[in-house]
């Protein structure tokens, strides 16, 4: 197959590294980079050797995937643009700013037969695969995604910013719909919620506990998961999986009641892995591997937690 040409569109702290990957990946061009801003654009365009672009439609025609890495206003229309022009998209999450936007891009990948891939990164990750094996049936998830308070991101709340790949990861999980929800938050630093709380209880019993802050004084990504026979502690920042299981009888005397397992994993480059996935996707014809219904899934969800917040913060 000739080589896939592609672009990135936004290349701010994230889409640099975008635009990195598919330099270096075999079998792919990068034909330019897209940023309303001068000196991004540039900058990322002179370190890569590839044209530099102010919007994107000119590479109409000119290319065969995208990665659509601006805000979450302008994904819609513009992976909306390529979408329609035959062109293969992966585009950051939150997939779109709402439901029946995310629908949109959906039904028109599914008619121009294109790739729609979402970019949540935590699928990708070493700890992450290697636990999903031993998730059988979870009872009780408890999800930790904390981290200190940085400007880039505040375009969105902490839900929408960081809850999100939790939502995504315990919804595939459980893979059962979801009964109920109770949530609280609140804005600390920015005008939009900064630290939320969700219980999420899924009718086929299954609990899921997420906590998202970005006004931590550390950084953590942790999932516990506790099954009839197991728990599993996954550590998705260090990259480390431990994982408790009941012996089974006979027990020798003086011998624990379970076994201890714990591994630990290369730090690896998961947006590398993301990215090359994509491309295969495009190579293959096989479906992503999260793909626009998935992203469609996780972001309803986060909106049903931010609105519960927001009625919250109201009643105060």
């Amino acid at each position: 197959m000739q080589k896939i040409r592609a672009a990135v569109v936004g290349v701010g702290y994230l889409g640099r590294f975008h635009a990195q990957k598919y330099a270096q990946a075999e079998g792919c061009e990068l034909v330019g980079v897209v940023d309303a801003r001068a000196e991004a654009r540039e900058s990322v365009a002179k370190e890569l050797r590839t044209e530099p672009l102010a919007d994107h439609r000119p590479l109409i025609g000119r290319v065969d995937a995208v990665s659509v890495v601006t805000p979450t206003p302008a994904h819609f229309p513009i992976a909306r643009d390529f979408l329609d022009a035959g062109v293969h998209v992966l585009v950051e999450k939150p997939i779109t700013e709402t439901a029946e936007e995310a629908r949109q891009l959906i039904e028109l990948a599914r008619a121009r037969n294109c790739i729609l891939q979402v970019g949540h990164l935590e699928r990708f990750n070493a700890a992450i695969l290697a636990a999903e094996p031993y998730l059988a049936a979870p009872r009780f998830i408890e999800c930790h995604r904390l981290a200190p308070y940085k400007e880039r991101g505040t375009d969105v709340n902490v839900v929408l910013d960081l809850m999100i790949h939790d939502i995504d990861i315990v919804q595939t999980v459980v893979g059962s719909p979801i009964a109920t929800i109770d949530a609280i938050g609140t804005p600390v630093f920015s005008d939009e919620i900064d630290i939320a709380n969700a219980r999420i209880r899924f009718e086929n019993g299954c609990v899921a506990n997420a906590t998202a802050s970005r006004v931590s004084m550390k950084t953590e990504r942790k999932l516990r998961v506790f099954e009839d026979d197991a728990y599993l502690s996954i550590d998705l920042q260090q990259k480390i999986l431990t994982l408790i299981r009941k012996r089974p009888a006979p027990i020798a005397a003086g011998q624990l009641p379970v076994t201890i397992e714990e591994q630990s994993f290369d730090h690896g480059d998961a947006l590398r892995a993301e990215i090359e996935s994509f491309l295969d996707c495009i190579r293959s014809g096989r479906p992503p591997v999260v793909g626009g219904e998935a992203g469609l899934r996780a972001l309803e969800t986060a909106m049903r937690i931010t609105e519960q917040v927001h009625a919250g913060v109201r009643k105060r």
